[in-house]
């Protein structure tokens, strides 16, 4: 067991050797080993104390606090992190140098390519839709020939954009009328399929911010998204070529129905669209077992930005 997922209300969590002891009132409900953890996710009014959160850092469990009925991102606890200052004294350096478009550009073309293989596969299995699919993956592939032609950062931004608005017209066809997803719409999410693809890639950033702070990399300072007070670019940076992987995950999941309309609930205040708490407990299952499928993988594409940082080399993708 790699992660612990807490989403009950008033439950306490308290030190108990080892292990973390989880106390509803005086009543002792269950108790989770420290050693096999790598990070918490703690959703709602959860309480603890500071030796809760001592425990946790020195174990190097990394803590997700997440709030409200949409999961929002609140704050993200690390143990010690790495100490090698040298690499992001050359994490800083490259910003200036022709590192960070090639970075950009591979990242971005990566993402574009999975996109496009997405699309061709689906195109294969609906034949109703598959014209638009593969009209979509060719303005994709047209995209994807402009991108390498290193564009300037402006001009590869647009591109992405582009693509971005092809790719999710087509996307959104893949899914049943009644879901009501139309297009890509973030604040708030105004059905399921938006729901799920923005609390999937809120996970997958907390993740990516984890390997990148552990492996000594500073998750502040990105190539493609430029500094923005309060935004972790190098993790947004990350998580692109990742993106595919979520939609192909969160498509999955209504495909085989195993998240359905009735497992959500909507605000009238701003049309938002949020998963309903006696659902969470499906989502964070159906979540975990796809992530221990991909953790590898976000972790070797750190590594590899990491060792190219280090190495003074430009290209970050074998």
């Amino acid at each position: 067991m790699g992660t612990l997922y807490i989403d009950r209300k008033d439950l306490e969590l308290r030190v108990d050797g080892k292990a973390i002891a989880l106390y509803l009132g005086n009543k002792r409900e269950g108790v989770v080993p420290l050693g096999p953890l790598k990070r918490v996710i703690i959703v709602g009014n959860v309480r603890l104390n500071a030796s809760v959160l001592h425990k946790l850092a020195s174990y190097n469990i990394s803590a997700l606090f997440l709030s409200g009925k949409r999961l929002r991102f609140a704050g993200i606890l690390h143990g010690r992190l790495h100490r090698n200052g040298l690499i992001r004294l050359k994490q800083y350096e490259k910003i200036h140098t022709p590192f960070a478009l090639i970075t950009a550009v591979e990242l971005i073309e990566k993402k574009l390519e999975k996109q496009k293989e997405f699309l061709i596969e689906r195109a294969e299995q609906r034949n109703d839709i598959k014209h638009d699919l593969l009209r979509a993956v060719r303005t994709i592939d047209e995209i994807i020939r402009q991108v390498r032609q290193h564009p300037n950062l402006n001009s590869l931004r647009g591109l992405e954009g582009s693509a971005a608005n092809a790719y999710y017209r087509a996307f959104s066809l893949l899914f049943a009328p009644s879901l009501g997803f139309h297009a890509r719409v973030r604040r708030p999410p105004t059905d399921p399929v938006n729901a799920m693809l923005s609390l999937t890639y809120t996970f997958l950033h907390f993740e990516m911010v984890r390997e990148i702070e552990c492996i000594g990399l500073d998750p502040v300072i990105g190539y493609y998204h430029t500094f923005e007070y309060g935004r972790e670019s190098l993790a947004c940076d990350l998580v692109e070529p990742f993106r595919p992987n979520v939609d192909c995950f969160v498509y999955s999941i209504f495909k085989g129905e195993q998240l359905r309309t009735s497992d959500f609930a909507k605000e009238n205040s701003n049309n938002s669209c949020y998963l309903k708490k006696k659902s969470r407990k499906k989502y964070f299952f159906l979540y975990e077992s796809w992530a221990q499928s991909q953790r590898e993988l976000w972790q070797d594409e750190v590594r590899k930005l990491a060792r190219r940082i280090a190495d003074g080399a430009d290209s970050l993708f074998d």
